[in-house]
This record gives structure tokens, sequence and C-alpha cells, in this order.
């Protein structure tokens, strides 16, 4: 029996080239291929017996004529167009060498998340803008410890410095102030465009005018849908985890500890192999390392899969 398009999967890369200032680069398909004239992150199918990595600089070679300098995985895409059932590994390139070219008469645009300006765009690349939006930083605030005024005074340093996504996490306050901090962060995140989420109900995420909730592993695995809010995360240790947050459709997860950590002395680290093993899985949303990490793990945690990574102490 032949195989259909429902049980044979063609196994593509796609690079996502970005500049330092977060734009992206897109290129339109060429005249005699499917979906001529549709925009998409360049890549092309994986050659039987090749690695994703080197499918990766042989695409990006041939279409544009540059050379991957340094490349890492980051999501997986599994679509199913009317012709054929795709499975997208997107990398995220960090470097390259090189101006692209047209060498297949396509056009190219740099764009940013929330901000296209091209159209159509090939189906399967949508759900990536999204993931885009998400900086490579994630600050956890950790006043209970600092205190509400001097902690909020290194938030409005780390938001000079860039920072643009922050959970609140301060679940041993009474909710009422839990509250008032919140609208406090919320207040000071806005003019910078940052987005602000609580690690609570979505209750409270309402109340406090947030942009979106992180749940905790536990709230994570009761939950029978996704919390109806603009951005939801969650905390996640294991691969069954992992797998909820793709059930449920959300928009990242925190995997850790990466490393041992001082808010969790004497918990096992999964380390950094364990962390790109469950990475290797495949996963349609990206996933920050989290536990015992400074900025200087960025590279890291980025070679063995993390979108980025989330930091309590360190943030500050």
């Amino acid at each position: 029996m032949s195989d259909t398009v429902e049980d044979k999967i063609v196994d593509v890369v796609a690079g996502v080239l970005r500049q330092p200032d977060g734009s992206f680069f897109l290129a339109s398909r060429p005249e005699g291929k499917v979906y001529a004239g549709y925009w998409e992150f360049p890549g092309g199918k994986v050659e039987p017996g090749e690695a994703r990595a080197d499918a990766l600089t042989r695409e990006l070679r041939e279409e544009l004529g540059i050379e991957v300098e340094h490349a890492t995985p980051w999501l997986t895409q599994v679509f199913t167009y009317p012709h054929a059932k795709v499975c997208l590994n997107f990398f995220l390139v960090h470097r390259w060498r090189g101006e692209p070219h047209p060498h297949e008469g396509q056009q190219f645009a740099w764009q940013r998340a929330g901000v296209l300006d091209v159209s159509p765009v090939l189906p399967a690349n949508t759900p990536i803008f999204r993931a885009l939006a998400l900086p490579e930083l994630y600050a956890i605030t950790n006043a209970q410890e600092w205190g509400a005024a001097p902690l909020l005074a290194r938030l409005e340093a780390a938001l000079e410095r860039g920072l643009r996504l922050i959970q609140v996490r301060e679940k041993s306050w009474p909710r009422e102030q839990q509250l008032a901090f919140a609208r406090e962060v919320v207040a000071r995140a806005r003019p910078f465009g940052a987005k602000v989420l609580i690690n609570g109900d979505v209750t409270l995420a309402h109340e406090a005018g947030v942009d979106g909730v992180h749940l905790s592993s536990g709230a994570l695995l009761a939950a029978g849908e996704r919390p109806d809010l603009p951005w939801v995360g969650a905390s996640c240790h294991d691969l069954r985890e992992l797998e909820q947050v793709a059930r449920l459709g959300l928009d990242y997860a925190l995997l850790g500890p990466a490393q041992p950590t001082a808010s969790h002395p004497g918990q096992p680290a999964l380390g950094w192999e364990a962390f790109r093993a469950l990475h290797a899985h495949g996963w349609p949303f990206p996933i920050y390392a989290l536990g015992g990490l400074a900025p200087g793990d960025l590279a890291t945690a980025q070679a063995h899969g993390a979108h980025g990574i989330a930091m309590l102490r360190q943030a500050w």
C-alpha cells in the first residue's frame, strides 16, 4: 500500500536569522515551487542520512549564499498541507557569514514580530512569529527577599537595560499584597512595552491587569484547558509536564532546575544533557532554562535547545 499524506512526514529544516534589534529574515518562495510567492523562513528538505544541522547549512548556502557559523535547535512544528505533512525543525541562526542573495529569484524582507508587512505567509510558519515575540531573558521577582521598594528600583534599572519579560512570583504574600505589587510592576513595565505575567490564578491575573499567567507544575497538570489570557506559560520538570504544555497550547515552558539553585537546596539538577534530551522530543513552543543561571549562561542554554534563560536572583 502506498504512503498517504497522513502517514508520510517530510523532514524539513528552517533557519531563523535574527539581527541584534530583534528583526528576523523572511524569503518568498520562488516560481515553480508549491505555494510560490508565499513568505517563509528559509530552509528545505533533509536528505536521507543527513544531520539536520548539516541540512540547514547546506540549504542556506544554496538558497541565500551565506555560511552558517552558529545555529542552535529551537522549535518543532508539524503541519499538514494538502500535498504533504511536514515536520519543520526550526533553528535560531545566531551568526552567519555573507549577505543573503536571491539565488532562486526570491524576494527578501526583515520583519518584526507583531508588525509583519509581507503576505501571504506560509501557514506552517505563522505560529513561529508568536514565539519570536518572547525575549531571551526572563526575570522572576523576588521581593519577599529583597523587599518591595528595592526590587521595584532594581526593576526600573533592568527595564532601562532592556528587560522585557517579567513574572511576578510572590506566592508567600497575602493576596492583596501580591495584587498591589503586581500593579506596581505593570505600571513600570508598560512604558517599555515589557510583558508581565503573574504566578497564580487567572482571577488574580485579570485583577492585576497583567499580560498573562504562569502556572506551577501542579496547576499545569490539573488544568483541563488553556486559561483565557493572552500569554500563558508553565513550570516543567519532566516529559509529562512538557506534553501537557503542548496539549493545552501554552506559549512557553520553564524547564529546570538546569543547575543547582539556592531556592531549592538539595534538589537534584537536570543538567544540560538531560535538558537537551527533553528538548529533543521536539516542541512547538519555546523552552526557557531555569535554575542556578546567570546572564552569562545564555549561550550554553541555547546550545542545548533553550529559547533563553529565566532567572530569579541573577536577573536583578
